[in-house]
């Protein structure tokens, strides 16, 4: 069946087994029965919207992983691999390690001490409304943005592998989302984050594995990607990387450092309230610490289960995917099928039903970390300073509630955008460039310069938008453009993106201090507990050396070092 589904056209579909039906049915139940659950520990807005911050670091950190090890990171880091190569692989660490590093050292201990319930939340307690509603705002916007990725993605799975009605897969996973997120809040969302973490690895692990052995490991599966694609280089990180026309990708290193290695994850990773939420539900600063640690360790290991089934794709399927704005022509497979195919070739009965709870798990995990941090922006941060300031505690959760429902079915409108573009991850990279980079600029210059002041937070964020918005509208309508914004007319949409999210940074943090040079600071006992120099942070002296985080980062950082020189 499989050879026929692969050689004889692109209609034909796999049919599940009742083994694979159980596997599936079963897992739904659990995740619903979780949540409802859970309902009973949720009755006041700490315990709804921050799990009652009483996590310890391995909940924490398991979540704060799996939260961002959604549909995006699985089939759309796999389809842009197979687009450009491992150089994607920079995605996990460049573009990850460095700044989830410095979210635990450096940032944690504020958004920690502050109590904030968000991102926005400590920049109103820095720099006022302004920047706050700011924030607050087209965060909202990209968190329902974001959410249509992972609906597409679940629509795109159902299609591949099952031949299953798109409308209907969305809306039943859709549904099964929101309802385990009204029952029980952020509290339901960490605990299914935690499943769906070993239910993504357990049911992703085949493909590399099986892969692998078919292709006569790492160095049979580079020779295949040669045959099949003469004069690219689809297997070098950064030997590639000196020149725009020397990679799939059309990026130079420059790109890759200070756009994709600093801009884009700095601004994800320490100011994305969908992340970072998670950890600072731990039960203490400590624990907050190490579980971004964790988070850190495991982020490293996720090209095996995403990086790699893109490149086995490259080496093994027998014919050429092509971009998602091309799907419609005749017996085409685009970039975004790359992992549902392969999950096809590779699993059989039982195991393609794990397969595809695995790629439902990571949907709902993408889609379940979005509606609990857009509920807790607009609840806080936009329902109640603007809306209504006084009611009950139990209003504010009765709001989420509701609130997660409503995230969802706006969610789904937006689903469709992603057609638009040439796959799932060039339209997330392009979501978080408008709106997550230029607010890490505003936040870290405010917790390390006192001398920020709060007309600066607002004109600085808003420019950075701004900017972000104008380039991208630039190179639509006058693709020239690239030259000047990416320094290279050789360059793709991906190297566009991170070098669009650069110029962001740039101008934010000029537009954020020319302003503050020229306006009035906060006195500084308004800023105790905001600004470094001005906070008085918890010791670690009485902790051995092997439980501080510090010691644990460190050895994450080494780890880091060693991938980038093995895979030069």
């Amino acid at each position: 069946m499989l050879a026929a589904w692969f050689l004889g056209g692109t209609n034909a579909r796999l049919s599940l087994s009742p083994v694979d039906l159980i596997i599936i049915v079963l897992y739904f139940v659990l995740v619903l029965g979780l949540g409802f659950y859970l309902r009973r520990f949720t009755n006041t807005g700490e315990e709804f919207f921050m799990a009652g911050r009483e996590m310890t670091a391995w909940i924490a950190g398991l979540s704060f992983i799996s939260a961002n090890l959604g549909s995006l990171e699985m089939m759309g880091y796999a389809a842009a691999t197979y687009q450009y190569g491992i150089l994607v692989g920079h995605a996990y660490w460049i573009g990850a390690i460095p700044a989830i590093l410095f979210l635990s050292l450096v940032m944690m201990p504020f958004y920690y001490i502050c109590k904030t319930h968000s991102v926005p939340g400590y920049l109103k307690l820095r720099y006022g409304e302004g920047a706050r509603s700011l924030s607050a705002i087209s965060f909202a916007v990209m968190t329902i943005l974001m959410s249509g990725i992972n609906m597409y993605s679940m629509a795109v799975i159902m299609k591949v592998i099952l031949g299953w009605d798109i409308h209907f897969s969305i809306w039943v996973s859709s549904l099964t989302v929101a309802l385990y997120v009204m029952a029980g809040g952020l509290l339901s969302a960490i605990f299914n984050e935690v499943l769906q973490f070993f239910l993504i690895w357990i049911g992703c692990l085949v493909v590399p594995v099986v892969g692998l052995i078919e292709t006569g490991g790492w160095t049979g599966m580079v020779h295949r990607i040669q045959t099949n694609f003469p004069g690219q280089d689809f297997i070098h990180m950064w030997s590639t990387t000196g020149s725009f026309t020397g990679n799939p990708m059309g990026v130079h290193w420059t790109g890759i450092v200070f756009g994709w290695g600093l801009a884009i994850s700095f601004g994800y990773w320490t100011t994305d309230f969908l992340v970072v939420q998670r950890v600072m539900a731990a039960k203490d600063l400590r624990s907050a610490q190490l579980g971004t640690v964790i988070g850190a360790f495991f982020k490293m290991m996720v090209p095996l289960i995403v990086i790699l089934p893109g490149l086995l794709a490259l080496a093994v399927l027998p014919f050429h995917l092509v971009p998602e704005n091309q799907g419609g022509l005749p017996n085409a497979h685009t970039y975004n099928e790359a992992l549902p195919l392969m999950l096809a070739r590779y699993c059989s009965p039982g195991l393609l039903g794990l397969g595809v709870t695995a790629l439902v798990a990571g949907f709902m995990s993408g889609m379940a970390g979005n509606v609990t941090a857009f509920t807790t922006v607009w609840t806080y941060d936009i329902y109640k300073p603007f809306i209504r300031k006084d009611a009950a505690d139990s209003h504010y959760v009765s709001m989420g509630r509701w609130c997660s429902l409503l995230g969802v079915f706006v969610s789904i409108g937006t689903a469709y955008l992603v057609m638009n573009f040439s796959s799932i991850i060039v339209y997330a990279q392009a979501v978080f460039v408008f709106f997550i980079v230029p607010m890490f600029g505003t936040v870290i210059l405010g917790m390390l310069w006192k001398r920020t002041t709060p007309a600066a937070g607002f004109w600085g964020l808003l420019a950075g938008i701004l900017t972000s918005f104008a380039l991208w509208a630039w190179v639509r309508m006058d693709p020239n453009a690239l030259r000047h914004v990416a320094f290279s007319e050789h360059a793709k949409d991906m190297a566009e993106n991170v070098y669009r999210a650069m110029w962001s940074l740039i101008v934010n943090v000029v537009v954020t201090v020319a302003v503050s040079l020229f306006t009035k600071p906060k006195p500084e006992h308004e800023l105790k507990g905001l600004v470094y120099g001005l906070t008085e942070l918890a010791p670690e002296g009485h902790f051995p050396v092997f439980r501080r985080p510090i010691t644990w980062a460190a050895a994450v950082a080494v780890g880091f070092v060693l991938l980038n020189v093995l895979f030069w």
